[in-house]
């Protein structure tokens, strides 16, 4: 044996000092891997959309649906089904309903309760008793295992359970077990969650959903376009602070800022008002209903237009800079001509502008901030930076994030692989460095986490521009777009300076060919193995499909977003991968929580089976699986040097 060796086998007898506990360990871990495979739930485009996030986390995508069915069948009625359903999905609520109508809540609380332990037990039996146990509620953690777990050794178990059921409810603790039971069910439904990017932005609750995934028991996050412009902002970069607070009061959600991170507005209110009191603003109107007064939609008006110049002048200001992102033609001001009133873009076509009020602009020095728009910048720079909330939930994107994820064989990502139109991969340079493929991934990742992790100045300086280059860079694998045309879309009238022409990775998605160069590009098994992503809404209202490549890719962005919902056709795709194959769901608008708890209302899925199969897959057939043989092969290594005596038993 090698000494190499040896010493690993010493340090794993520091775990197991005897032949007895490694054995058993072995034998624990061969069991293991002939369990079906746990759930896995990817969700992705969320864009602050809390309740319907919230619901289909509840929901598990029809999966809590589906265990009742597996559970009762034709022994229950659909209305009995729909109302324990709803339980699970939010027990506090429904019982205080059930409270005002039900005459018996004695005998109500022993239905249930028997109802919910057969739904516990069937969800419970894929797993170990061991990892069940460690997901039970520590208050009634003895108590539950006791009621999921068969007791051969009791003869009369009718009785046994029935004792166990009376004495929770006559020492008046029904209402906590029926909602810890129903916890521990929604937390063995899903063993996995993936989140494919776009947490931020358009909806007004995306902190409130950064909180629940902080609370989530096993979950990655692949980062979004969206997600990483709100990194930069954390880490103090000044054109992604100004781009996420003209998102927030562009789409009506200054709230976020404000009471959701306690970031102060009224520095950018006092100088907007200052700067532009006579300006009606008129093309800077926000999108989406609004319970502003008048008063305060003419405010966010002028919040919004003075944000946005802003912004505009540090995107400008930092391109030039970054010669090496070759963006120069997104630097616009300067082609504006200030006493026609026009503008000429890169491609020497000159049109009218829809605005031509910029008291703020030097013309001799336009990407200059003002001294008050520098003012107000570096206090915003200095909120965000010391937003501690804020901080939190980008430490989880770090935590738990990535540019892209490997997960049993399948690949995650929420945009595009940057391809030239032969399906090639593109070469894009980062920082002198030419790069394509999964490299670009792992180069631009490693800047990102610069951005907060470097010690040396210029390397985070380089991170945090990376990260607005991410958020809007024709090579950057989250947006995937040739250009982002947001000042044509505020100042330019013709529709068609508005567009902006996806990737050929979007028009290459059905040939076969290219899609399995770039899982091959991965370490991936074509034959197997598939790409899920989001970022791009799937219009089903137009025919299009979520399914593309014989099922080689799906692609989960159906529009969680109410904003995206009119072109979309449906209120978001989920995917649920369990031990029988992939299950793709299109989900219907969700209409309230109130809504879901009083009149039992789920939201309405349609499921179609993209890959299944009647034989159930293993854990032994996953990547847990694959690193539980490596543990067996070590231990059964050590078991050996045991026997030749080369290392000690330490009883």
């Amino acid at each position: 044996m090698k000494k190499e060796e040896l010493r690993y086998l010493e340090r794993l007898a520091e775990l197991y000092p005897t032949i007895g506990k490694a054995s058993t360990e072995i034998i624990n871990l061969q069991s293991i891997l002939n369990l079906p495979k746990g759930t896995e739930h990817f969700m992705s485009d969320l864009h602050g959309e809390y309740e319907a996030f919230s619901h289909v986390l509840r929901n598990g995508s029809g999966a809590v649906r589906k265990k009742i069915n597996d559970v009762f069948g034709h022994t229950l009625s659909n209305s009995d089904k729909r109302a324990l359903a709803t339980l699970i999905y939010y027990p506090r609520e429904k019982i205080q309903l059930v409270k005002k109508t039900e005459e018996d809540m004695e005998n109500w609380y022993k239905i249930t309760l028997y109802r919910l332990i057969e739904v516990c037990k069937t969800t419970a039996s894929k797993y170990t008793r061991s990892k069940v146990r460690k997901a039970l509620p520590p208050d009634y953690a003895y108590v539950i295992e006791e009621l999921i777990t068969e007791k051969a050794e009791v003869l009369d178990k009718e009785a046994y359970y029935n004792s166990i059921v009376n004495t929770i409810i006559e020492i008046r603790r029904a209402e906590n077990f029926i909602i810890a039971l129903a916890e521990l069910i929604k937390r063995l439904v899903v063993d996995h969650l993936h989140i494919l990017g776009d947490i931020y932005d358009r909806g007004p609750g995306p902190h409130f959903i950064m909180e629940r995934l902080s609370e989530y028991h096993s979950l990655d996050i692949q980062w979004g376009n969206h997600d990483v412009v709100w990194m930069g902002a954390a880490a103090g970069q000044q054109a992604c602070i100004a781009t996420v607070i003209r998102n927030c009061i562009r789409y009506n959600n200054l709230d976020i800022l404000e009471d959701g991170y306690g970031i102060n507005m009224i520095p950018l209110a006092t100088f907007a008002m200052d700067v532009y009191k006579d300006d009606p603003c008129a093309v800077f109107e926000l999108k989406g209903n609004s319970n502003y007064s008048a008063a305060e939609q003419e405010l966010s008006r002028k919040m919004h237009k003075a944000i946005s110049i802003i912004q505009f002048k540090l995107e400008g200001k930092l391109l030039r800079r970054r010669k090496e992102f070759h963006m120069e033609d997104r630097c616009l001001l300067h082609r504006i001509d200030p006493k026609k009133g026009t503008i000429t873009l890169p491609d020497g076509k000159e049109y009218p502008l829809l605005d031509t009020s910029f008291p703020t602009i030097d013309w001799k020095h336009p990407y200059e901030l003002s001294p008050g728009e520098k003012d107000v910048m570096d206090r915003l720079e200095s909120a965000f930076r010391n937003c501690e909330r804020l901080q939190k939930h980008i430490r989880l994107l770090l935590d738990k994030g990535g540019l892209y994820k490997i997960y049993n064989g399948n690949l995650l990502f929420h945009g595009c692989i940057p391809l030239k139109e032969d399906g090639s991969l593109k070469e894009v340079q980062i920082y002198g460095r030419t790069c394509k493929g999964r490299e670009l991934y792992d180069v631009l990742e490693a800047y990102v986490r610069r951005a907060f992790y470097a010690v040396d100045s210029e390397e985070q300086r380089k991170g945090r521009d990376i990260l607005w280059y991410i958020w809007a860079a024709p090579n950057s694998p989250l947006f995937g777009k040739d250009k982002m045309t947001t000042f044509e879309r505020y100042f330019i009238e013709d529709r068609e300076t508005h567009k902006e022409k996806k990737g050929a990775y979007f028009r290459l998605l059905e040939r076969e060919d290219v899609v399995d160069s770039m899982l091959m590009e991965f370490g991936l098994d074509p034959r197997e193995s598939h790409i899920i992503n989001g970022h791009v809404p799937v219009h089903q209202g137009e025919g299009e499909s979520p399914v593309k490549c014989g099922g080689k890719v799906i692609v989960i962005d159906g529009g969680f977003c109410k904003a995206y919902q009119k072109v979309t056709g449906i209120a978001g795709y989920t995917l649920i991968y369990n031990s029988y194959g992939l299950l793709l769901a299109a989900h219907e608008p969700f209409t309230s929580k109130e809504a879901a708890v009083s009149q039992e209302i789920d939201i309405a899925s349609n499921q179609v089976a993209v890959r299944y199969t009647t034989q159930r897959r293993l854990v032994g057939d996953t990547d847990n699986g694959k690193a539980l043989k490596e543990r067996i092969e070590e231990l059964t290594r050590l078991l050996d040097a045991y026997r030749k005596g080369l290392i000690k038993e330490k009883k």
